[in-house]
């Protein structure tokens, strides 16, 4: 069987420009199902393109992107019911309560049983006493954990995640990723996570894809980066990477 159509996530030689501005720049990789990766790179790398792209928001301007076999965007709502998104960064309805909120994207996503579905992801993610709430006067970890509930209404396959845990306490933070975590390894569902949070990368991720510039500059495994760079930290990989600073060993040699 081919690879790409056993990969959760396939990107061949992706390309995307905007105006003649090279955004994503011929990167290509594969996720294996089940499998939880972390999408590194500073600001303008090309993160936030490729994921759009993946999510089939965007169209590439040359190769492809499959997800579960489908190719995007052109397949895209043959498996968008498959797939979620979670991003600190979009807002959901501020007037809206939470189980408002909830009931519409349940809705979007064709889920089953609806009102039991809210109810148990209430219980799991701790809402359960601010679902008729307004979103809107939630503190910031409460609506990170609506958008959680959110990302994981029809028990998405493939999970893509922004800076889950952006602008949260350490504690919170930390619980947001235990969630995430549980949900991956009960329903073996595949997650790309793009974060500027080393510590949530090492602790979190089996694979860590390092961007700049709109390429891939690095692939490998958390501890096999740190060897192959001499580094103790993820943080102190990331910053070799990018100040265009060779292997640690190599230079030190």
């Amino acid at each position: 069987m081919d690879a790409q159509n056993t990969s959760a996530i396939a990107v061949d030689r992706l390309v995307k420009l905007y105006k003649g501005v090279v955004a994503v720049d011929g990167i290509s990789f594969r996720l294996a199902p089940g499998s939880i990766t972390g999408l590194l790179g500073g600001n303008g790398a090309g993160k936030t393109t490729t994921i759009a792209m993946i999510m089939g928001l965007v169209t590439p301007t040359s190769g492809t992107v499959t997800v579960l076999g489908l190719q995007m965007p052109k397949d895209r709502y043959r498996v968008l019911h498959r797939m979620n998104f979670e991003s600190p960064y979009v807002a959901l309805p501020m007037r809206l309560t939470v189980r408002q909120n909830l009931s519409v994207f349940a809705q979007l996503y064709a889920v089953a049983d609806i009102d039991e579905r809210i109810a148990g992801l209430a219980a799991d993610l701790e809402l359960t006493e601010f679902l008729d709430r307004p979103t809107g006067k939630l503190s910031a970890g409460q609506k990170t954990r609506v958008s959680l509930a959110k990302a994981l209404l029809n028990r998405p396959e493939v999970l893509l995640l922004d800076e889950p845990t952006a602008s949260l306490d350490p504690d919170t933070a930390d619980w947001v990723r235990g969630r995430l975590d549980h949900y991956r390894r009960e329903q073996g569902a595949t997650v790309l996570l793009a974060s500027h949070n080393m510590t949530e990368v090492e602790r979190l991720c089996e694979r860590v894809i390092i961007m700049k510039t709109g390429h891939i500059e690095d692939d490998d495994t958390p501890q096999r980066l740190l060897d192959r760079y001499g580094r103790e930290t993820l943080e102190e990989v990331f910053l070799d990477v990018a100040r265009g600073r060779k292997d640690h060993r190599e230079a030190a040699q």
